[in-house]
């Protein structure tokens, strides 16, 4: 019979398998924290506020010093924690070197469906703080949107080492930059069909808003891959998943956003 670290770890594997927007390094630290003894560890070193050493940590939560620091390396591996040589310069012989671990930083987070709700707020942020004189916030947002989806293409436009696109390699560009962004693209005939919205809750209190952000994220996605006279992209509200669909042709005409999603 598995134990439930076996199969929190089974069922961890089998959801980055099935869904490729979700991330492994997140994944691997959930995974990681699930054990009981990593988790005193790791909630030990965080309340401590400073290094500790594999002894003090060991001393904490009752466990050999061997152990713990087979399982703060654990930590140091999925990068919750970092390891710091107290090692003299020099200093050779048998046994572990001494070590003392601080709190790596960043955040982890998995949700599931994929949500980007950081992505909303960073632009949303960025749209208050840019805001020019001779536009309002709305229309701040949607510039910032734009701009922000723009650079997400061009990234990706680079790091693919992508040349002229045609028709289909368009579509096949797109669906792999919207993947890691969380959309679950679809490819349909000359169009692609996103399952998943990244902002689905906040979509739900304010889909005019929040369903024409996505509309003018996608654009500038489109238009940073160099797509823009390949692909369009058209809100198509009262459908599961997000609202907007990426054409190859011209997409059929939208209706108003408040339908979504």
């Amino acid at each position: 019979m598995l134990s439930s670290t076996e199969f929190s770890h089974i069922l961890i594997t089998d959801m980055m398998m099935i869904m490729p927007g979700l991330h492994d390094a997140a994944a691997a630290v959930i995974a990681a924290l699930h054990h009981p003894v990593r988790a005193k560890l790791y909630a030990f070193i965080r309340r401590a506020g400073g290094p500790v050493t594999r002894e003090q940590a060991a001393t904490a939560i009752g466990i050999s010093a061997k152990l713990a620091a087979f399982h703060l390396g654990q930590l140091v591996d999925v990068g919750l924690l970092h390891a710091k040589d107290l090692s003299a310069p020099g200093r050779r012989g048998p046994g572990r070197a001494p070590k003392a671990y601080t709190l790596a930083p960043g955040e982890w987070h998995i949700s599931v469906p994929e949500r980007r709700y950081g992505l909303l707020a960073e632009m949303l942020t960025r749209a208050v703080l840019t805001s020019q004189a001779d536009e309002s916030t709305r229309q701040a947002a949607l510039r910032v949107a734009t701009e922000t989806g723009r650079q997400l293409g061009e990234d990706a436009r680079t790091a693919r080492r992508l040349g002229r696109l045609g028709p289909e390699r368009a579509l096949t560009a797109a669906a792999e930059v919207l993947e890691d962004c969380g959309y679950e693209p679809h490819r349909a005939t000359g169009a692609i069909v996103l399952r998943n919205c990244p902002f689905a809750q906040l979509a739900t209190g304010a889909p005019e808003l929040v369903c024409t952000l996505n509309r003018h994220l996608i654009d500038g996605l489109l238009a940073g891959l160099g797509a823009a006279q390949r692909l369009h992209a058209a809100l198509i509200p009262a459908r599961p998943g997000c609202c907007v669909q990426v054409h190859a042709d011209h997409p059929p005409a939208p209706s108003p956003a408040p339908g979504c999603p």
